[in-house]
């Protein structure tokens, strides 16, 4: 095995394990590792061998902490070049988002066991891969988040999907403000199964190592799923739920009939609990554009298919990046990294109906995760 490749792959048995290996990049995915992690998931699939599969992330900080955006970014369009006419093809936004989403669905539509070790960081891609398992686990440590609004995107890799599964309106407060999140709260709002101790991972890998396996997948999911509700950590020992806490509260600041009553109401909070303060800062300082996009993603899919989600969100990814929005957030945060986004128009209720429609538009005559 080469220890020097971004994607590790090896064997417990009949357990096979992915580990994602760009720890000084908290594993950020780039499209190398998407792609190794998805071919060899089509191969274990076929593999009589292989019983479940196992994803975690290497080192103690995180388990992925999103998708590699500052390769986008070289290739986004800047608002100088579009107003100057600037029509961009995005052939690598296009490649990255619909192979990442197709990895995606596939987690989700797996046939085998899928479990994931939600330690640490995990955000944007990392929640993508994560999100789809059979089998997420979180521990004291999680710390997630869909912090899109910072850069100019928007709650992709399934977000559509689960943020309008989580309970009354959570779901839509994340997905606008990029709040952190605990894993607690990904166990309250959906996002996880189970929270094991941190520092039992490799036991946790032997003890799935010992169980009998066999020939019937719905028998193995059983298995894993008894086998780690054995190994829970005791709720005595968990984090509280920041999410729990506050959602009643949550449910009064997300109580508007439109998305401009809605922000002006988070941004307004004036009390003085930390975490809805940052939440509304977040949101006063993000991109105009992003709101717009959660607020109608979640409306248009929330009877849609899985693949018609992935669908339509790789349109809305490829729209995004060309928008200007995309490449002035990322120079902010993490080129220039000033923290100080000059976003056109600089506010939400300047955005025009017409350039949030623009985002929902095919950009191609055929979408290519069609075939979903």
């Amino acid at each position: 095995m080469d220890q020097d490749s971004p994607v590790l792959f090896d064997r417990r048995g009949a357990v096979a394990t992915a580990t994602l290996n760009l720890p000084k990049a908290l594993n950020a995915l780039n499209l190398e590792m998407i792609d190794l992690l998805d071919r060899q998931l089509d191969d274990w699939a076929g593999d009589d061998s292989v019983a479940c599969v196992w994803i975690d992330g290497s080192g103690d900080k995180g388990f992925c902490a999103g998708g590699d955006v500052v390769a986008l970014y070289r290739e986004a369009p800047g608002y100088e070049q579009l107003q100057q006419g600037a029509k961009p093809e995005l052939e690598l936004a296009t490649g990255f988002f619909s192979r990442e989403y197709r990895l995606d669905y596939r987690i989700h539509t797996y046939p085998k066991p899928v479990i994931v070790w939600g330690g640490g960081i995990v955000m944007g891609g990392g929640i993508g891969i994560m999100a789809g398992a059979s089998h997420r686990i979180v521990t004291e440590t999680t710390r997630m988040a869909m912090p899109e609004v910072t850069i100019g995107l928007f709650p992709d890799v399934g977000g559509s999907w689960f943020l309008n599964r989580m309970p009354g309106r959570t779901g839509l407060f994340l997905g606008l403000t990029g709040a952190q999140f605990n894993g607690s709260d990904a166990l309250f709002t959906g996002m996880a199964d189970r929270m094991l101790p941190n520092g039992r991972r490799e036991s946790v890998l032997a003890e799935l190592d010992g169980l009998e396996f066999f020939a019937d997948s719905e028998r193995n999911h059983r298995q894993v799923s008894r086998c780690l509700k054995r190994l829970e950590l005791p709720r005595d020992e968990r984090p509280v739920s920041t999410v729990r806490e506050h959602f009643d509260r949550i449910q009064e600041l997300t109580d508007g009939a439109t998305l401009p009553e809605v922000c002006r109401s988070i941004r307004n909070y004036g009390g003085d609990d930390k975490w809805l303060q940052k939440a509304a800062t977040t949101l006063a300082t993000g991109s105009p554009l992003t709101p717009w996009i959660v607020w109608e993603q979640m409306r248009r899919s929330r009877h849609l298919s899985l693949a018609d989600v992935f669908r339509m969100e790789l349109e809305l990814a490829v729209n995004v990046c060309a928008s200007g929005h995309f490449k002035e957030g990322v120079r902010a945060l993490l080129i220039d990294k000033d923290r100080n986004p000059h976003w056109q128009p600089a506010s939400l209720e300047d955005i025009s109906a017409e350039e949030v429609e623009a985002c929902f538009a095919a950009p191609w005559p055929e979408n290519p995760l069609e075939d979903l």
